[in-house]
């Protein structure tokens, strides 16, 4: 029986990577194209050591690896790269034998019941590929009592007082994932974007009110578990507000536990004993930009 050509260019979505295999014989002409040629995303992620003997070149990344974009819709999580395939000029400046192509890759992993990962073939018109995965996550954000141990009954303080914030997500047969606050935002009003208005976690993930004096703001090490987040916030009030009401709404978002914690995935409060920026987990060099601002978006 005869055998279904290869693809050029196939995609393995899996738990935490994706792998990429590209024909050299790319457009099916006869001429192989170069390895060096041949980059995956913005960040111009280079392939694999290539072997000359094989037929193909293998790019792995992981899903948040060489530039690549997450895009959360109500039904999936989807990670969107592009294959490069950028040609060197030949001998002659004043002619080109090959002209530059880009290949669209995704890996979608929709957000119901179990995650399954398996080998698929993108075509030309475009190329993609799936995942046959399903998920489902809930979030929640608590009022803990001093123990945390339960939540607390009630939601009223007094200056002076901490609010232990309590943060989780639970899944349905979904890999282990780790929990982040990117941002979370007290308003006089239900909504968040009224003014006045305090962002006392902001930057993908800074404490930035742990950064202001008098407060023992902080997020609070050892988390219970990766998929838990705790934090304290000093309790306050705006200025000239009359009302007694405070308004909070927070951005909760996961990673794979097997991806370490980075710029775009960090719980970093501020140490007054120090005078630095300390991360939850991973580096220092994690938090280095919640002082400049210059935090990547997540």
């Amino acid at each position: 029986r005869a055998l279904s050509p290869r693809p050029a260019v196939a995609v393995r979505c899996q738990e935490g990577q994706l792998a990429v295999t590209v024909s050299r014989d790319l457009f099916g002409t006869g001429r192989p194209v170069r390895a060096a040629e041949l980059s995956l995303g913005t960040a111009s992620c280079p392939p694999l050591a290539p072997n000359p003997a094989q037929a193909f070149v293998t790019f792995v990344a992981a899903l948040h690896e060489c530039g690549s974009t997450l895009q959360v819709t109500p039904d999936s999580l989807i990670y969107r790269t592009t294959l490069f395939y950028k040609p060197t000029r030949s001998g002659n400046p004043l002619i080109v034998r090959a002209t530059p192509a880009e290949v669209p890759i995704e890996c979608h992993y929709p957000r119901r019941s179990n995650v399954s990962s398996g080998a698929v073939h993108p075509t030309w018109a475009p190329f993609r590929s799936t995942v046959a995965a399903e998920e489902r996550l809930r979030f929640s954000l608590r009022l803990m009592d001093d123990e945390w141990s339960k939540e607390r009954l009630s939601n009223g303080f007094q200056l002076g007082d901490s609010l232990r914030f309590q943060a989780d997500v639970t899944s349905e047969g979904h890999i282990p994932l780790r929990l982040f606050v990117d941002q979370c935002v007290a308003t006089a009003t239900p909504d968040r974007s009224s003014s006045p208005r305090y962002a006392f976690i902001d930057r993908g993930g800074c404490l930035v009110d742990s950064r202001a004096e008098d407060t023992a703001s902080a997020f609070v090490s050892p988390r219970p578990r990766p998929e838990s987040l705790r934090f304290l916030v000093d309790a306050f009030k705006f200025a000239g507000d009359v009302g007694d009401l405070l308004y909070i709404s927070c951005h909760l978002r996961v990673s794979p536990v097997a991806e370490a914690p980075n710029p775009w995935n960090k719980a970093c409060s501020f140490s007054k004993a120090s005078g630095l920026w300390a991360p939850l987990e991973g580096t220092a060099a994690i938090c280095s930009c919640c002082d400049t601002g210059s935090c990547p978006s997540p």
